[in-house]
């Protein structure tokens, strides 16, 4: 078992697989789709891969009759959405020829992960990564801590050993070629749960990797309810406000949401002047009750001069982190006359959420204009209005 490798991987593709009907769940909706904070559990399995700096793109394979409405609700780095087949393997193979379909720049190696798992983290998805860049392929697996009994009916046979036993999990990763290969070579009547076990059946070695007991598959009503208690937390939950304003001047580079963006004027200020990063860290520090940016990182202390606000705001997380709070999701508001900020948003969700460490889809960033009036609509300034929820989780 590796239980360790973080080495440098390269960047991946990911194959979500949601096809299947969860018939272990009641009613009419699929555990995919079955609502965790106010987004599908396939979305919370999404999330850790849209956010992850080693993958490149992710194919989502769904039921057919699921495909519209996964495709006008998924963005980001799902270049495609796809119809799935009645077996795992029809949905795999369906995402491998979505995969194909966007050559010929996709990358070398491939994730397969269950859509139904919504917990898993940045370090299992590195830790898998980089173990089948170095063996060709791998999986994520957890000791068996229960005694296992092998029965015929009720009745046992004989008690196994559980010492060599592993419960695999997901995301598995694979060269890209020996996926292909497993699967065409493997006969279609071959019993088979997993990709691994496809590979396995062409000889090729699949590596463990530490896997992590988080990284749970809802199946029952039961892992719904515990998913539900987990994501909306038991804990006690605070909003926070944060403003900032600074004023355009020349010769000041000009940085929001820790984007550099071509104008003419930057805002002037102690730090790189990001009303908009400045913002967040206030309503993070206020809704945990610590003191705001200015007294955290005072302008009088040189140590700040020209900061670098991101830097900051990382330490703001932290400081909310080692405290027990977590963070659920920031909203935030820029207001400038110039310079036109939509092509940079999307730029800017990315950063910030990769310093805040959540999923992209938990952080807003809005643009407007003064309307020509007051300081702002004269072009004077920017300023920036945020809002943001955290839970208690420590």
């Amino acid at each position: 078992m590796t239980g360790s490798d973080r080495s440098a991987a390269p960047t991946a593709a990911t194959i979500v697989v949601a096809a299947g009907r969860g018939a272990r769940l009641p009613g009419e909706v699929a555990k995919p789709y079955q609502i965790l904070a106010g987004h599908w559990v396939l979305e919370h399995a999404i999330a850790p891969f849209e956010a992850s700096p080693h993958i490149s793109d992710i194919v989502v394979v769904v039921a057919a009759d699921c495909v519209a409405a996964a495709r006008a609700r998924l963005g980001g780095k799902v270049g495609a959405v796809v119809s799935g087949g009645a077996e795992r393997r029809d949905s795999v193979a369906a995402g491998l020829r979505a995969l194909d379909v966007r050559a010929p720049d996709q990358p070398a190696w491939v994730l397969v992960h269950d859509g139904v798992r919504p917990f898993v983290s940045d370090g299992l998805i590195e830790r898998v990564l980089a173990a089948a860049v170095r063996d060709g392929a791998a999986i994520p697996a957890v000791p068996i801590a229960d005694t296992l009994k092998e029965a015929d009916g009720a009745r046992v046979l004989r008690t196994l050993d559980r010492s060599h036993v592993w419960a695999a999990q997901t995301p598995q990763a694979f060269r890209c070629g020996l996926l292909r290969e497993a699967h065409a070579t493997v006969p279609r009547d071959a019993a088979v749960t997993d990709d691994a076990q496809l590979v396995e059946r062409i000889g090729a070695t699949v590596t463990l990797v530490a896997g992590d007991a988080d990284n749970v598959k809802i199946t029952t009503p039961a892992d719904l309810a515990a998913a539900r208690r987990r994501i909306d937390g038991d804990g006690e939950l605070r909003v926070g406000v944060g403003y900032d304003v600074h004023r355009l001047v020349p010769d000041r580079a000009l940085l929001l949401g820790g984007v550099a963006i071509e104008h003419p004027r930057g805002l002037d200020g102690h730090s790189d002047a990001d009303v908009l990063v400045h913002a967040i860290a206030d309503a993070l520090l206020g809704a945990a009750g610590q003191r705001d940016i200015g007294h955290q990182f005072p302008p009088s202390d040189a140590a700040y001069r020209n900061a670098d606000s991101v830097a900051l705001l990382r330490h703001a997380v932290a400081m909310l982190r080692a405290d027990g709070w977590a963070i659920v999701n920031v909203d935030a508001t820029v207001l400038a006359e110039t310079p036109r900020l939509s092509p940079f948003i999307a730029t800017m969700r990315a950063r910030l959420a990769d310093a805040l460490g959540v999923a992209s889809g938990r952080v807003a960033v809005k643009a407007t204009t003064g309307e020509g009036l007051g300081p702002i609509g004269r072009g004077e300034g920017i300023a920036a209005h945020a809002v943001a929820m955290i839970r208690r989780v420590g």
